[in-house]
C-alpha cells in the first residue's frame, strides 16, 4: 500500500485556467469518494469535484455489507466506519406491522442475524455487516481521501469534457465566484449519480427504465426506544388499510440512529399528480405509521423520488468511465446500491494505477466493463425483483383482492381468526415471508461475484463447481480464477490475521504452502522482471504464517505446493494446482497476460 501523510499539507492552489492531474472524479458519493480514497492510497494524483457544498444531507444508503467492510478494512478505515455504525447484532429483527405501536404481522431475522445463517456470515469474512447512513459514511471516505492526497473541490460543477488520445480536458464551474476553468487529466470517472450527465454525454448503452414508481421520504426525530428497543432492527415495515396520502399500501419505517432518528418511505402512484407535502402533512403521516400521536416528533425534511430499473451494459468509452448510480439505478431493496458503488471503484482504481505506472497495458482498463457490467445487471434485477416480491405478502394478507379500505381491514382481521380460512392465511403469510430471504439474506449475491471470462483473469482450465445450495442465498468459497479470495484465519502463536489481510490493495499476492517454497523465488524474479509489486505468502508449520485452524487447507483447492495468485482487489487472478517444472515461467506468463503486458 502506498505511503500517505497523516495530515493535510497546505499547498498553494495555482490560479491558472488549466489545472493538471492524473484522474478527475465527478461526484463525492460512495462511488466517487471511494474512488478518490483508493487512488490516493495507491499514490495516484486526483481531483474530486462536486457541485454540492458538502456531502450527503439525507441518510439515503445505509446497509453496508461484508464485501464493503472488507474493502474498508483493507483501506485501514474499518474502525472509523464501525464507530459511527449500528452493529450487526442490532440490525436484524425486521418487523412487519400495522403501525409501530400496532399489531405485528411477523418478523424476519435479516442480514445474517438468525442462528441458522449467522455462522455463514462469520465464516465467510473477517468483517461483519453493519448499518451506517450515507450522511456518516461519505465524510469518512472524503476525509481519508483528502488526507491521503485527493484535492476535494466542493461547490465545483462539472460542465463537460473532451477527450483525445492523450487525455481528457474537463470543464468545471466554481459556483462561488462564477469562474470557469479546465482540468487536464489522463482519465475521468463519472460518479455523478442516477441522472449522470457523463453517461449521457458518452451515449453509453442502457437497459430498463427510470421512474417506474414513486416514493416519498420523511426524515424526523422521535424517541421510540419503548416501542422498538426490545426488537432492534434497522427496518420496520408498516402495512395499513389506507394511508394519509390515499389508497392502500405499505410503508417503511427506517432507523437512522438508535432509536431517536428515523426515515419514513411511502410509495405513491407515479402516474398520478405527486402528493402535496408540508410539515403538517408529514407529521400526520408519521403519527399514522407510528400508531401514536402522543410522542414528540421533530420533522427534519421531506422529498419525493423515483424508483428506477436501469443499468448500463457498458461502463466506459475511451478514457472515461462511469461508476455507482451512474451505472446501476434501482430501489434500495437488498441494500446493494452504495456497496456496489464502492466495489465498482475498488475494481477500477487499481487498474488505472497499474496503467499509469506502466506496469500494465491499456487493455487492462477494458476489463472494467467486462467485470462490472454483469454485476450492475444482477443487482438491478435482484433489487427490483425483491420489491415486487412484496406482492406475495399483500396476496397472502388478502389485500390485493380487496376493493376498499374496509375489505382490507377485514382481511387483516382474518389473520387472527381461529378458522380454517385464518389458518390458511397464516400459512400463506409464512411462505411469503420465506421468499423475502432473497432480499434480506442474499449472502451469495453480496459475496459471490465472479469475473471469469475477463481477460484480467487467467483460467487454469477449470470451471466454478456447481453450487451445493441456492447461489443467491448462500455464498460458497472457492479459489477458481475470477472469484473473491476465501477468508480464513491464519497467523501464529502471537498473531491472527485473515487471508484478506495478507493480500493488500497495493500488490499482487501469491499464496502457497510449505512444499511450494520455490514459488517465493519465482515471485521475486517475476516481480523484478515485470516491475510489479508481488509478494509470496507461505502458509505452513514453522512459517511466519500458519494455518491455525486448517481452514486454508480446506479452502485453497490446490495442492500444498500449488499457488493461488490474488489481484489487488482480492479476486483470484490465476492458480496452479501444483508446482510446475518452471514456476517462474508459469507465473510470469500468467501475470503478464493478466496485466496485458507484452511478454
Amino acid at each position: 500500500m502506498a505511503e500517505f501523510n497523516d495530515g493535510i499539507t497546505e499547498t498553494e492552489v495555482p490560479q491558472a485556467d488549466l489545472v493538471e492531474t492524473d484522474v478527475v472524479i465527478v461526484g463525492s458519493g460512495p462511488a466517487g469518494a471511494s474512488a478518490a480514497l483508493f487512488l490516493s492510497t495507491l499514490g495516484v494524483s486526483n481531483i474530486m469535484v462536486t457541485k454540492y457544498r458538502w456531502t450527503a444531507n439525507t441518510p439515503r444508503a445505509h446497509i453496508t455489507n461484508q464485501r464493503s467492510m472488507e474493502i474498508f478494512r483493507d483501506m485501514g478505515i474499518e474502525d472509523q466506519v464501525l464507530a459511527d455504525a449500528t452493529p450487526h447484532h442490532l440490525m436484524g429483527d425486521t418487523v412487519f406491522c400495522t403501525s409501530i405501536a400496532g399489531d405485528e404481522l411477523g418478523r424476519i431475522q435479516t442480514w445474517g442475524t438468525s442462528p441458522d445463517r449467522e455462522g455463514d456470515y462469520v465464516k465467510a469474512s473477517p468483517s461483519l455487516n453493519c448499518d451506517i447512513p450515507q450522511t456518516y459514511l461519505e465524510p469518512i471516505l472524503v476525509k481519508n481521501a483528502t488526507v491521503r492526497g485527493t484535492h476535494s473541490r466542493f461547490s465545483t460543477e462539472y460542465l463537460g469534457h473532451t477527450q483525445d488520445d492523450n487525455g481528457v480536458t474537463v470543464d468545471v464551474l466554481d459556483r462561488l465566484d462564477g469562474r470557469t476553468y479546465q482540468i487536464r487529466c489522463k482519465y475521468l470517472i463519472g460518479a455523478d449519480g442516477a441522472r449522470s450527465k457523463i453517461a449521457q454525454e458518452l451515449e453509453l448503452p442502457f437497459e430498463g427504465a427510470m421512474d417506474i414508481a414513486g416514493s416519498m421520504n420523511i426524515t424526523f426525530k422521535a424517541e421510540l426506544t419503548e416501542l422498538v428497543g426490545h426488537r432492534p432492527s434497522v427496518l420496520y415495515w408498516v402495512v395499513q388499510p389506507g394511508s394519509n396520502i390515499g389508497g392502500i399500501g405499505a410503508g417503511l419505517f427506517r432507523m437512522v440512529r438508535m432509536w431517536d432518528e428515523w426515515l419514513i418511505v411511502w410509495g405513491y402512484d407515479i402516474n398520478q399528480p405527486p402528493p402535496e407535502m408540508d410539515e403538517a402533512k408529514a407529521l400526520e403521516i408519521v403519527h399514522s405509521m407510528m400508531g401514536r400521536d402522543d410522542i414528540d416528533v421533530e420533522i427534519l425534511g421531506y422529498s419525493l423520488w423515483g424508483n428506477n430499473e436501469m443499468y448500463a451494459t457498458h461502463l466506459q468509452k475511451g478514457r472515461v468511465f462511469i461508476a455507482g448510480d451512474a451505472a446501476h439505478r434501482h430501489p434500495p431493496s437488498n441494500g446493494l446500491g452504495s456497496n456496489t458503488s464502492v466495489q465498482d471503484s475498488y475494481n477500477l482504481a487499481w487498474k488505472i494505477a497499474a496503467v499509469l505506472s506502466g506496469r500494465a497495458g491499456e487493455g487492462l482498463l477494458d476489463t472494467y466493463s467486462v467485470e462490472r457490467a454483469p454485476v450492475a445487471e444482477q443487482i438491478v434485477t435482484r433489487a427490483n425483483q425483491s420489491s415486487r416480491e412484496f406482492g406475495g405478502i399483500f396476496d397472502a394478507l388478502g389485500m390485493t383482492a380487496a376493493r376498499n379500505v374496509e375489505e382490507v381491514q377485514a382481511a387483516l382481521d382474518e389473520l387472527k381468526a381461529d378458522t380454517t380460512a385464518g389458518a390458511a392465511k397464516r400459512q400463506a403469510l409464512a411462505e411469503a415471508f420465506e421468499i423475502k430471504n432473497y432480499e434480506f439474506n442474499a449472502h451469495g449475491v453480496e459475496l459471490g461475484q465472479n469475473y471469469a471470462g475477463s481477460s484480467a483473469i487467467v483460467s487454469d482450465g477449470t470451471s466454478l463447481p456447481a453450487p451445493q445450495r441456492d447461489p443467491q442465498l448462500y455464498y460458497e468459497p472457492h479459489t477458481t480464477p475470477g472469484v473473491r479470495l476465501p477468508h480464513a484465519w491464519v497467523g501464529s502463536s502471537a498473531t491472527k490475521v485473515s487471508t484478506h489481510d495478507l493480500a493488500p490493495y497495493g500488490q499482487f499476492t501469491l499464496f502457497t504452502g510449505k512444499t511450494g517454497k520455490a514459488w517465493v523465488q519465482a515471485a521475486e524474479q517475476v516481480a523484478a522482471e515485470l516491475g510489479v509489486a508481488l509478494q509470496a505468502v507461505v502458509i505452513g508449520p514453522g512459517e511466519e504464517i500458519q494455518d491455525l485452524y486448517f481452514d486454508w487447507m480446506k479452502l485453497r483447492e490446490v495442492d500444498e505446493d500449488g499457488a493461488v495468485l490474488v489481484r489487488p482487489d482480492t479476486h483470484v487472478g490465476w492458480r496452479s494446482a501444483s508446482l510446475p517444472d518452471d514456476p517462474s515461467g508459469a507465473l510470469r506468463d500468467a501475470l503478464a497476460q493478466l496485466l496485458h503486458q507484452d511478454k
